[in-house]
């Protein structure tokens, strides 16, 4: 490695604790105030945009000027028991002084007293924060709205309340050289899967960063392939949905400053899976994972299979529809693959205009836009009608995909299939279906297939996959996550609530 691309890590670091103030001094925010107390002079030292003033002015400065004037101070211990503040620490060392410094501690010393420095926490947690934790990107019309929110502890708090048990293991890490970010992995101990837990862990002590920017950063970076364009790790705001991976035996990751909650290992079928499935009766459950997924497959190949008809296999369109196709058809001067670009990218460009402007705005776009576009692509034979509501329902269809990461892979698998079926036809399109399927068959999600219960094959795991079969019949963990625990719930307790006997 060349030495220009080394990173030295010295520099977001000082030896000693006047390189750090002199260094903290650059900046407007830094305050630095003396005072004298009981013939004794001390420092306070803080950054006044991550305090709470009030708290300071409650718990520090109030308890100073109450200590009695006869009242003796040689160390920082006789200032500690006068303040009521829980977590005081005491430290000389710079590296723990720095990383409390800048996140919201206050700094006090003894002015004869120069090798100690006492540290209280007075940061302002709430600023910043949203009052409300509803979902924006994971709507449900029943069931529960809350989601979580970009504070790691109200998060914490979130999940505690929803998993009220012992079992429930949080631990905490620090990620990122510059930004500091707290990282947290929960699990349920003697539930989850020790290699699974290990294997996280390491991963995430193994990255090398220096800011965290969101969860879904992290989902990157420890990726198993980070050259696939399908997710591997299921991020979401849900605190239901994370609640049922922990349950069901995965790992969830959360970082501050996220509303994201990463878990895994994940498979295919989990990005397709809605919590609404579980607040249905299972019949209507079922119905509307199987219609989510046909829609997942209408996205992909609709537009593809027009091109692959329209360019080479006009003898499979039946007769009756051959003449309307062939009218549609007859004044748009382009090819089919042209004419299938231009309307894909055109709801492209509409999707994501709508989704950077404001809400009102971008609805009326959406709405709008796609109606006098379409329209006025008709009138002026550069696209057919048939083909436009091919696109209009594939765009449609895109959409019914709960988790947005997974969407937006739906999206771009679109085109590749349109310059296959351009070139190749249905030989083309059936030669990406076979090089998609291995591509999924090599992804693994924390070392554990991405396509489980399909490859490897589990039958027992089909129980909540395609179909979702009543509750009494998804009572166990599945086998592919290897939970120290199998059963979730006894049916048997089921049956007996219901009022009905037993030989017990």
């Amino acid at each position: 490695m060349f030495k220009e691309d080394m990173i030295d890590k010295s520099i977001t670091r000082h030896k000693t604790y006047e390189e750090l103030i002199e260094s903290a001094k650059k900046s407007k925010d830094f305050v630095e105030s003396k005072r004298e107390l009981n013939t004794c002079d001390i420092t306070i030292q803080y950054f006044t945009t991550l305090i709470d003033h009030d708290t300071m002015q409650r718990s520090l400065l109030t308890p100073l000027s109450n200590i009695e004037p006869n009242m003796e101070i040689k160390t920082l211990h006789d200032i500690k028991v006068c303040i009521p503040i829980e977590g005081i620490a005491i430290t000389d060392e710079v590296n723990e002084i720095e990383d409390k410094l800048y996140n919201g501690f206050v700094v006090l010393s003894l002015g004869n007293v120069n090798s100690e420095y006492m540290l209280l926490n007075m940061s302002n947690s709430q600023a910043g924060l949203r009052q409300f934790n509803e979902s924006e990107n994971e709507f449900s019309v029943i069931g529960p709205k809350m989601g979580f929110v970009e504070s790691l502890d109200i998060n914490m708090y979130l999940l505690r309340r929803k998993i009220k048990s012992p079992a429930l293991v949080i631990e905490e890490l620090s990620m990122g050289s510059m930004s500091k970010t707290k990282v947290i992995i929960a699990y349920l101990d003697g539930i989850t899967s020790d290699k699974h837990i290990n294997s996280m862990r390491q991963r995430l002590s193994d990255v090398d960063f220096d800011i965290v920017w969101d969860t879904t950063a992290l989902e990157q970076i420890i990726s198993d392939q980070s050259n696939s364009p399908f997710p591997l790790f299921l991020s979401t705001e849900r605190i239901d949905r994370v609640a049922y991976a922990l349950v069901s035996g995965q790992v969830a990751v959360m970082s501050d400053g996220s509303p994201y909650v990463m878990s895994g290992p994940s498979t295919l079928l989990d990005f397709f899976i809605s919590p609404e499935d579980y607040y249905y009766n299972w019949v209507l459950g079922s119905f509307f994972r199987l219609v989510r997924l046909m829609g997942v497959f209408f996205s992909i190949f609709s537009s593809s299979l027009y091109v692959s008809v329209m360019t080479y296999h006009y003898e499979v369109i039946p007769m009756e529809l051959l003449e309307p196709l062939l009218e549609s058809r007859a004044n748009v001067p382009f090819p089919p693959f042209i004419e299938v670009i231009f309307l894909e990218i055109t709801i492209e460009l509409l999707r994501e205009a709508g989704a950077r402007l404001p809400t009102k705005v971008g609805q009326t776009l959406g709405i709008v836009g796609g109606i006098v576009i379409g329209q006025a692509a008709v009138s002026a034979a550069l696209t057919s009608n048939v083909l436009l509501i091919i696109v209009a329902l594939s765009a449609l269809a895109s959409f019914t995909t709960p988790i947005v990461t997974m969407s937006n892979t739906i999206r771009l698998l679109r085109f590749p299939f349109i310059l296959l079926a351009s070139f190749l036809g249905g030989l083309g399109i059936m030669i990406g279906f076979v090089c998609l399927l291995c591509h999924l068959f090599n992804l693994k999600s924390l070392g554990t297939p991405y396509v489980v219960p399909l490859y490897p094959f589990r039958k027992e795991s089909f129980a909540d996959s395609f179909i979702r079969l009543p509750f009494r019949m998804i009572n166990k963990r599945p086998l592919y996550l290897d939970p120290k625990q199998r059963l979730k719930f006894n049916p048997g307790k089921e049956k007996r609530g219901r009022g009905e006997l037993t030989d017990e």
